[in-house]
């Protein structure tokens, strides 16, 4: 009993961390934004500390023996080599989409309307105020939908096809699933509205469908047992609806154009991958030179050395990030190069083990520096986490890549003799990648792409069919 106790009085010490590893860890997983605030935070409660507004060097030297090289930051490329058309790099606004105006209608069912105009017939739009009339602060109806319906019948003599065809325009509109009738259909509108193909979309429609009230107890395993699917596709699945917003209306508020800005910049120059921080992402904060020799060399106060101490922790935690967040991606580059080049076929199994063996660090390290920070590469801005890929069971390829080998395969399909998901299995396999029917079919949902007798409809529809 003695030994026992002594064994976990010796773990406890060993668990303990100081405050200057606490907030190591803690730089290490703030995303850009969550840093930028984190250091006008420190700036503004420790007169110690002060902001390098000219940086011209990386923290980790150049490589010269080849391979993946770390530039400083005055080698970064010329803008027009590596920015991509919505990257927002530059902080121009090319994306082309519709923004919203400053001076726009703080009245979430007004803005709606503004935007109907320029779609919806003159004749319609007082139907589509109508409905915006009758629904709550969230969207949705406040009274039941069938009075309502008959009530828009007899005040603007039209039908209850056509009235019904209005609010389906606000469900499907910007924001999507305003007006709906209960929570249901509002998520189902949501969904419907995500343009392209979305992983997992069709599942996510089933849990919706069949199974939203176990979603709301988060009985997971109960979900899956009710729609004969594996949890971990549960998972995948709830995760997107947890991304729709069930009160749409107040999501239509302007908001402030935000985009993502790269932590870290990639580019391929003299036949090799260099990658250097993003300048913009890697705010540099030294210690005052004056202050510091002042306190060193003096009687300082207990709390102005404290201060001291606190810059100067603040300032190596800083510098710690960057290191590992460097290492961490040239590493990545270096395993993903092929991913870079070629695309997402190429992309290697990868996991948070091997980068942490690779840069001489725990997993956990690998998992915060990577979390919520992104690659701006010649294939676009990418996170980091993107980059990670599972190994397929049996194969020396990743899952990610076969999932865009069939994505392939189902675009050049012939229009009108779509490849079944056996055929595909048996296309795989010529060409070493051997998996199942049922795997194919599991990466072609999660594709959002519909069965083969679906695709042989039409001129080729991929988006999986979507009742309603």
């Amino acid at each position: 009993m003695k030994a026992s106790a002594t064994t976990s009085m010796q773990l406890g010490q060993g668990l303990q961390m100081t405050p200057q590893l606490l907030q190591s860890i803690r730089l290490l997983q703030l995303d850009g934004l969550q840093l930028e605030l984190e250091v006008r935070r420190v700036l503004e409660q420790n007169p110690l500390l002060e902001l390098e507004e000219d940086t011209t060097a990386s923290p980790v030297p150049e490589r010269a023996d080849g391979g993946t090289e770390v530039a400083a930051f005055d080698e970064l490329p010329e803008s027009s080599m590596w920015d991509v058309r919505g990257g927002s790099w530059s902080g121009e606004d090319e994306d082309g989409l519709h923004r919203i105006a400053a001076a726009e209608s703080s009245d979430p069912h007004l803005r709606i309307l503004q935007r109907l105009a320029t779609t919806l017939d003159a004749d319609d739009l007082p139907i589509a105020a109508f409905w915006l009339e009758h629904c709550d602060d969230a969207g949705y109806l406040a009274a039941p939908y069938a009075m309502l319906l008959d009530e828009a019948v007899i005040r603007f003599g039209r039908t209850a096809a056509r009235v019904e065809s209005v609010r389906r325009t606000l469900l499907a509109g910007d924001p999507a699933g305003v007006a709906a009738r209960d929570l249901r259909e509002c998520l189902l509108a949501q969904l419907d509205a995500l343009p392209g193909r979305v992983a997992g979309r069709g599942l996510a429609r089933r849990v919706i469908d069949e199974a939203l009230d176990l979603l709301g107890t988060h009985d997971i395993a109960g979900v899956a047992r009710q729609l004969q699917r594996d949890e971990a596709d549960i998972h995948e699945a709830v995760r997107l609806i947890l991304s729709l917003d069930p009160r749409p209306a107040e999501a239509g508020a302007p908001v402030e154009n935000t985009a993502v800005v790269p932590d870290v910049v990639v580019w391929h120059a003299d036949a090799g991958w260099r990658v250097a921080l993003n300048p913009a992402a890697a705010p540099r904060v030294s210690i005052n030179a004056g202050y510091e020799r002042a306190l060193s060399d003096g009687e300082a106060s207990g709390p102005m050395r404290e201060m001291l101490q606190e810059a100067r922790w603040f300032t190596r935690g800083l510098s710690m990030r960057y290191d590992t967040l460097l290492r961490t991606a040239r590493v990545i580059v270096e395993r993903q190069a092929a991913f870079l080049e070629r695309g997402e076929e190429e992309i290697a199994p990868l996991t948070l083990k091997d980068v942490a063996d690779a840069i001489g660090m725990h997993e956990s390290t690998v998992s915060r520096i990577t979390s919520g920070k992104f690659l701006q590469t010649p294939r676009g801005t990418i996170e980091m986490k993107r980059f990670f890929a599972v190994r397929l069971d049996g194969a020396t390829v990743s899952g990610a890549a076969v999932k865009a080998m069939v994505r392939r395969l189902i675009e050049a399909e012939p229009a009108q003799r779509p490849l079944a998901d056996d055929a595909i299995a048996t296309l795989l396999a010529r060409h070493g990648v051997h998996i199942a029917r049922r795997t194919v079919a599991k990466y072609r949902e999660q594709l959002d792409i519909a069965p083969a007798r679906a695709r042989r409809r039409g001129a080729r529809p991929t988006l999986l069919a979507r009742a309603g």
